[in-house]
């Protein structure tokens, strides 16, 4: 069983998201506690991926077209860090 630490900032973020990604957030914990990580690259709509640049040691979990889980796995197999949840900006900067 893995162990799903939130950031405090996440949690502050989660209160202005829409349900449907609440709901599907939930489920996402749910998978990652019951299996780890390992378990997120066998559901491919969580389009789960190593990232890179100055993200480099994070993940990435899509919970729709929009909406992302960026977290990190401390320890190598107990701890999940979850970073934020954040909507994804596709605009070029």
């Amino acid at each position: 069983m893995w162990k799903i630490y939130e950031h405090k900032g996440a949690l502050k973020g989660l209160k202005s998201l829409p349900l449907d990604i609440l709901k599907r957030y939930e489920k996402w914990k749910d998978i990652v506690a019951i299996s780890g990580p390992a378990g997120l690259k066998q559901i491919k709509g969580f389009n789960d991926e190593a990232l890179r640049g100055e993200w480099k040691g994070y993940r990435s979990s899509r919970l729709n077209i929009q909406y992302r889980i960026i977290y990190k796995i401390e320890n190598k197999q107990f701890f999940v860090k979850i970073i934020k949840v954040t909507a994804h900006d596709y605009r070029r900067k």
